[in-house]
């Protein structure tokens, strides 16, 4: 039986370690670490190509209670910067499955699910963001705690 939100971790270049909950994709991903300071349009920022292969913080406290819009097929895309998901992970202080909102279609979660990009809740975004003002952007990645341990479990066992 899957757990339904496993541990994850993000690990920065520098050493840092932020532990929280997956949500999303569960895969692992790497890329730079930057953010985001706006209070609405998640879903904007994350299709936004100027955050291609980036990982992306967002400090607004709680994302995904509004879902994600239908995308639609035409051209300007209405609700969206592009026609696809530009960021490689997302990471937010807390996510809500339970989202409202005349337009949504979907949850987050499953429309990053859908694109394979995996997500963490739990972080404590205000901690990083200082981070990642104070030393600048810098490379992380985002592992599972479970294949971290199969990987040591692997190694004890050789």
């Amino acid at each position: 039986m899957a757990i339904k939100n496993p541990l994850v971790k993000l690990v920065l270049k520098d050493g840092s370690v932020f532990e929280g909950f997956s949500f999303g994709a569960n895969l692992p991903t790497a890329g730079e670490v930057v953010f985001n300071t706006g209070m609405v349009g998640y879903p904007e920022s994350m299709t936004d190509p100027s955050y291609s292969g980036q990982i992306l913080v967002l400090t607004y406290p709680l994302i995904g209670n509004y879902g994600v819009p239908e995308k639609q097929e035409c051209s300007p895309i209405k609700y969206f910067e592009s026609s696809r998901i530009q960021i490689r992970g997302l990471i937010v202080s807390d996510y809500s499955d339970n989202y409202s909102h005349w337009s949504a279609k979907s949850s987050l979660a499953d429309w990053m699910r859908k694109e394979n990009i995996p997500g963490i809740y739990g972080i404590d975004t205000r901690a990083l963001t200082k981070k990642l003002r104070a030393k600048g952007t810098m490379l992380g990645k985002i592992v599972s705690v479970a294949r971290i341990l199969n990987f040591i479990i692997r190694m004890l066992t050789i």
